[in-house]
């Protein structure tokens, strides 16, 4: 059996015969970008640092002559034909490398999805080539100077469509949000992006805890959503903490990871209203709720003070630093001030 080797971080995969090498990382929790999976488009093309390989048939709009002869190869047709065959993917951490941002890329609104009183989901699609981002990642939106740009973080994994999903929480005083809430269905939008680094680490080979709050439940979606498409198999609990039950969402999307997938749970919590348990805020009753968190990775995001709070609860329960993850939603005015992540 070939091994595929991961430079900088010196992670080893096994790719067994007759396998590619896009199959062999997917099957051990890997996330290589990819979109066409016939060497058509060139999304999972890395450098390949040393060994030998069959490309296969690819296309040179997908591969050209040029990157062939400095090393390059697309991994979805790409088998090992020696022993060992060291690419470029990821950091020293065996992080993603990310990808350059892009401005002003156009999309089309496509819809508009009422989930809570509070919280309404936009759903955009690509006029041009669709944006290249991690699970986790968030853009710009706005409409300067009328509507700066704020973050938002994206809420699906990557799709072959290139269609976006946000959240977008209703603020009385926000510019912002109450400008892309106006916009029609049809009317053409821009960002700016992908931005950020809550994207963990995808060789996470331990059960996996997310704990969300109000729109914070849009990365954590995204993360979820890729994990468990790509045959994450360890356990994945998801927790949102809601004023309200109209508050808790989206939940048609949650009850079929349920149904789909024997390994994810998903869990509500109520801070403002009487219902059946649990009840109360996430740092409160995490013991309760999960436990300990030894051998747990941790994923938080929401507003800055239950993002800090919930850390402080993680850690008691024996959460490893190096395992958590975190994204919180610093509050933005409307001056323009931007931060790593907002609800506007």
């Amino acid at each position: 059996m070939a091994i595929v080797r991961l430079y900088p971080s010196g992670r080893e995969v096994p790719c067994p015969p007759g396998s590619t090498v896009l199959a062999a990382l997917e099957a051990q929790g890997w996330a290589l970008p990819n979109n066409c999976r016939a060497g058509t488009c060139g999304e999972c093309k890395v450098k390949v640092r040393s060994g030998e390989f069959d490309q296969g048939f690819v296309l040179d709009m997908a591969l050209s002559q040029e990157e062939r002869e400095r090393g390059y190869g697309v991994m979805c047709m790409a088998k090992p034909l020696s022993e060992v065959l060291e690419i470029e993917w990821g950091t020293i951490d065996a992080r993603p490398v990310l990808f350059p941002p892009r401005t002003n890329v156009p999309f089309t609104l496509v819809d508009h999805i009422e989930r809570t009183p509070a919280i309404v989901e936009l759903v955009l699609r690509p006029e041009e080539e669709p944006l290249r981002y991690w699970p986790g990642q968030y853009v710009h939106l706005g409409n300067p100077p009328d509507a700066p740009r704020r973050a938002y973080s994206i809420a699906n994994a990557p799709r072959p469509d290139g269609e976006l999903h946000f959240f977008v929480t209703r603020e009385r005083f926000g510019r912002t949000s109450g400008w892309l809430l106006d916009q029609p269905v049809g009317t053409t939008l821009t960002l700016n992006g992908p931005y950020g680094a809550f994207i963990g680490d995808p060789a996470i080979e331990t059960p996996v805890v997310c704990l969300a709050a109000g729109s914070g439940l849009a990365p954590i979606l995204a993360l979820t959503d890729a994990a468990l498409r790509r045959g994450f198999r360890h356990p994945v609990t998801l927790i949102l903490s809601a004023r309200t039950e109209a508050d808790v969402y989206p939940r048609g999307l949650l009850r079929w990871f349920e149904q789909r997938y024997a390994n994810f749970r998903f869990v509500r919590t109520l801070t403002r209203e009487e219902g059946p348990p649990p009840r109360g805020r996430i740092p409160a009753i995490l013991p309760e709720l999960v436990g300990s968190l030894e051998g747990v990775a941790v994923f938080i995001a929401g507003p800055e003070g239950f993002v800090e709070d919930t850390r402080v609860a993680a850690l008691a329960l024996g959460a490893d630093p190096s395992s958590l993850y975190r994204e919180p939603y610093v509050p933005q005015d409307d001056l323009g001030s931007l931060s790593i992540l907002g609800p506007y």
